[in-house]
């Protein structure tokens, strides 16, 4: 068994802590890992990138090729159309419907979104309005974890709960209550 992940979105947005919980819940879940990161000017609102591949089997390459990745999870919605040519054509689009307007000519909303639901898989939710909703506002690349846990065949929801303990632990209980909060809201969001 095996996902090939590709984790977007822009700087500052928490991509780099998805990647985190995966990458630790995937170890003690006893996978083998591969993962390659693009942070390019991500302190200056530009892309951030996640190859992650996940397997029962030993991977040979960090790097997803075109055509292949299962999943493209992110957290700003033109970067999911960035990513596109890698997605396998049974692959799953998960991603936030809240842009991230980082530049003069972002398209309008009605056109990216149109796009992305061409597509036969694909989760859109707002992930910055249900991270809200549950009082944790700063969780919302957390909601999006648990949206795509909906799809993440490969990983138990809660070895993914595991993961956020560990990363989150240092912080305090509070904060990894909020995580997990928004974790099973984004969830039970996607399975709707």
């Amino acid at each position: 068994m095996k996902q090939d992940i590709i984790l977007a979105g822009v700087g500052g947005q928490g991509i780099l802590s998805i990647a985190t919980v995966i990458g630790s819940a995937a170890l003690e879940q006893g996978l083998h890992l591969k993962q390659a990161e693009v942070h390019g000017m991500s302190q200056r609102g530009g892309d951030v990138q996640s190859n992650l591949r996940l397997s029962s089997n030993p991977i040979h390459s960090d790097l997803i090729p075109r055509g292949a990745a299962d999943l493209v999870v992110s957290l700003e919605p033109m970067e999911a159309l960035r990513y596109i040519p890698w997605l396998s054509k049974e692959g799953w689009i998960i991603t936030n419907t809240v842009p991230f307007v980082n530049i003069p000519d972002y398209p309008e909303m009605d056109k990216v979104m149109g796009e992305l639901n061409k597509l036969p898989h694909v989760i859109a939710i707002d992930v910055d309005a249900i991270a809200k909703e549950v009082e944790s506002p700063r969780s919302a690349n957390m909601v999006l974890l648990g949206a795509t846990a909906a799809v993440l065949d490969i990983l138990d929801p809660d070895k993914l709960r595991d993961g956020i303990r560990r990363i989150f632990g240092r912080k305090g209980e509070a904060i990894v209550e909020a995580n997990i909060k928004a974790f099973d809201a984004g969830l039970a969001s996607a399975k709707k």
